[in-house]
């Protein structure tokens, strides 16, 4: 089925003419339409457009760009011109559920003030001059905020390997579509593990790039000083090939580094013998599950005979990096949804009597508990008399945190730890207990607090069935570094 192909095995055959890209956009189109229903991974289905324009591509019957042609799927924080997205929020969504669905099975634009964009992400805009194809938008928690998209205003979505759990969160829909072969590659963003955790959790790759190598332009903020934008793929390989094409310096946002763009691609392939890899003691804690801790330690002993070295080094800051993460994002979330009133687009309200009633009703209505929630912890924090205590302490420890990895690198190339304490947890089990689910991201945060590359590659399987993925960290701007070790590690999987 041309829907399981890698972009690498696409290409190849869409350069030889053995396919067409329309046949590639119609495979993954049947499968969202058999899968999406059981899984909920795809809130819009943007399938008319998407076969108008491969219809294009094949018309020009150029394939030179690996992307050309290549169907992907966007999470529903990239704008994308006309198109609608709502970050799963119904303050941004305008209309019910039953209508957006009924419009999406039409391949139509729902009706009522669903915020459609008028320009295009920076990410999005480089996958379209290379040929790459939009199908339409993956399902996310409600303004990325948490950590199964049990937040989304349309539903949780459901892990491809077991329906009775969660896909992982945020990007919970991108990695849902990627394992279940809904697309070839998807977009999701990672601000305390949202990429990785759901690749590790389905079974894909997952790449969260250091602050600044990818544009955050026209991707609907969270927390604006940790969020980063990166794919799901089904190889290392594939997320070289996408991060060849959407890296790089973006005059549209200032926190993009001019630090030159290496060759990916061709940093795979190459041997790591003599690599260093760190095994942090603080991410191999009493009460992880004996698999995930089995499976990594059975990949550190094939890195191994790869030619790697492997030590045990101290990260002594890890234990604060949660507490720290969960002032520090609620503070710029809080500053971030001051946007969404419901004036211009979105969820309205004509009950109000006055301005202050209308921006209560609206918000209330609105958002969900989880933004909410995030809104009034962030508020609390930057307040006066509080301002000290809590914010500006946690930028202290974010300091000694980001330290903590300077200090390693300097000691090790790599570090390597598990992507979370356990395999994917069961629908629900979290739903009254918030502060449980924050901690299923402990060891996907830390890096979020240095600025540090960190890839999640798929490393075993449960007695369950339910994937395992391994966690990669590298110095800032060294995805190359990481790319390698992934992708040996890769080819020790299909020997």
């Amino acid at each position: 089925m041309l829907n399981t192909l890698t972009i690498t095995e696409a290409h190849a055959k869409l350069k030889k003419k053995e396919i067409s890209a329309e046949e590639l956009v119609r495979a993954c189109l049947e499968q969202i339409e058999k899968r999406n229903p059981e899984l909920n991974a795809v809130v819009f289905n943007n399938g008319e457009a998407a076969l108008k324009r491969a219809k294009e591509i094949d018309a020009k019957g150029v394939f030179d760009h690996p992307l050309a042609g290549i169907p992907y799927l966007a999470k529903d924080v990239f704008c994308e011109k006309g198109v609608p997205t709502t970050a799963c929020s119904n303050i941004l969504r305008g209309t019910s559920l039953r209508d957006v669905r009924h419009a999406a099975e039409r391949r139509a634009t729902p009706a009522g003030k669903t915020y459609c964009p008028p320009y295009d992400s920076t990410t999005t805009k480089r996958l379209s001059a290379a040929g790459a194809i939009s199908l339409g938008k993956a399902n996310t928690d409600e303004f990325t905020m948490g950590s199964s998209t049990e937040t989304s205003c349309y539903g949780v979505t459901k892990n491809p390997h077991d329906t009775s759990r969660v896909a992982g969160g945020s990007s919970g829909g991108s990695a849902a579509a990627v394992a279940a072969d809904m697309c070839l590659f998807a977009l999701g963003t990672d601000t305390g593990g949202s990429i990785r955790m759901p690749a590790s959790y389905c079974g894909c790759v997952g790449l969260r790039v250091t602050y600044g190598r990818t544009s955050r332009y026209g991707v609907m903020s969270m927390a604006s000083s940790l969020d980063t934008i990166g794919a799901l793929t089904k190889t290392v390989e594939d997320t070289a090939i996408v991060l060849q094409t959407i890296a790089g310096k973006d005059p549209l946002d200032a926190t993009t580094s001019s630090t030159p763009v290496p060759d990916y691609i061709n940093a795979l392939g190459g041997d790591i013998q003599g690599m260093k890899i760190g095994l942090p003691k603080e991410y191999f804690v009493d009460g992880m599950d004996s698999e995930v801790e089995n499976a990594v330690r059975q990949a550190v002993e094939k890195l191994k005979k790869l030619g790697a070295t492997v030590s045990e080094i101290s990260l002594p800051h890890t234990k604060y990096a949660v507490a720290t993460y969960y002032i520090l994002c609620p503070c710029e979330v809080s500053s971030n949804m001051a946007r969404y009133d419901g004036i211009r687009y979105g969820h309205s309200t004509k009950d109000a009597k006055n301005l202050v009633e209308y921006y209560e009703t609206v918000r209330s209505e609105g958002f969900g508990d989880e933004v909410k929630r995030r809104i009034m912890i962030g508020t609390y924090a930057l307040s006066a008399g509080y301002y000290d205590a809590y914010y500006r302490k946690a930028q202290k420890v974010r300091t000694l945190i980001a330290k903590d990895f300077e200090k390693a690198f300097e000691k090790v190339d790599i570090i390597l730890s598990p992507v979370t304490p356990n395999p994917a947890f069961t629908i629900g089990i979290h739903s009254d207990d918030p502060i449980a689910m924050y901690l299923e991201d402990m060891f996907a945060i830390p890096q979020v607090m240095a600025g540090i590359p960190a890839i999640s590659v798929p490393c075993g399987v449960s007695k369950g069935g339910l994937p395992i993925g391994i966690q990669l960290m590298g110095p800032q701007f060294e995805e190359a570094r990481l790319l390698r070790v992934g992708d040996a590690w890769e080819q020790t999987q299909e020997v």
